[in-house]
C-alpha cells in the first residue's frame, strides 16, 4: 500500500467516525497517524490491511533497525509509536496483532524489552498492554505538551522473558 493510499485511508476512517471519537485522540495525535510520509522517511510504518478487501485496519510505527522513535527507548530496547486501530475494526484482535508484531520485531533485532508511551485515558490500550504482560514503568513517565499539558504513561515488555530466554 502506498503511503498517499494508507495516509487517505486512515483519513477517510477518522473523518467517518469522528462523532465517536475516542479518548486520548487529540487532534494533534490525529494528525501525526495521518502524516505518514514524515514518519515513514524517518522509521518503519508497519500496518494491518484486509487480505481481502485491501482495506487498511491499523497501524504501528517502530524505528529503523538501531534507531529509536522517542526518548523513552533506551539501549538494549525498541520503542514503538502511534498504534492506531481503524474504528470499524476495533475489537477485532487488530491492535494484538500489531503489538504482537513489534514484540516479535523486538525479539528479531536482539531488543531485551519493548517500551512505549501511552495517554493516560487510552484505557482500552492499556487493558490490552496489561493482557499481554506489559508492565508500567512509572520511573520513565513524562508529560507532553500538545497545546496543553498532560500526563504520559509509560510501559514496558520484557522480550527475553517471553522468548524463554
Amino acid at each position: 500500500m502506498t503511503e498517499t493510499a494508507y495516509a487517505g485511508g486512515m483519513h477517510e476512517h477518522h473523518a467517518r467516525h469522528r462523532p465517536h471519537r475516542r479518548p486520548g485522540y487529540t487532534d494533534g495525535y490525529r494528525r501525526r497517524v495521518r502524516d505518514v510520509a514524515a514518519r515513514a522517511a524517518e522509521h518503519e510504518v508497519w500496518v494491518a490491511a484486509d487480505r481481502h478487501t485491501g482495506q487498511l485496519l491499523g497501524t504501528v510505527t517502530a524505528p529503523r533497525p538501531g534507531g529509536r522513535v522517542s526518548e523513552l527507548a533506551q539501549d538494549g530496547e525498541l520503542d514503538f509509536r502511534l498504534l492506531a486501530v481503524a474504528p470499524t475494526a476495533r475489537r477485532r484482535g487488530i491492535g494484538r496483532l500489531l503489538v504482537e508484531h513489534m514484540i516479535a520485531l523486538a525479539a528479531e533485532r536482539g531488543a531485551v524489552r519493548i517500551v512505549m508511551n501511552s495517554a493516560p485515558d487510552m484505557t482500552a490500550a492499556h487493558e490490552l498492554y496489561d493482557s499481554m504482560g506489559f508492565t508500567r514503568l512509572t520511573e520513565r513517565e513524562t508529560r507532553i505538551v500538545d497545546g496543553h499539558t498532560r500526563p504520559l504513561l509509560a510501559f514496558g515488555y520484557e522480550v527475553r522473558d517471553a522468548a524463554g530466554l
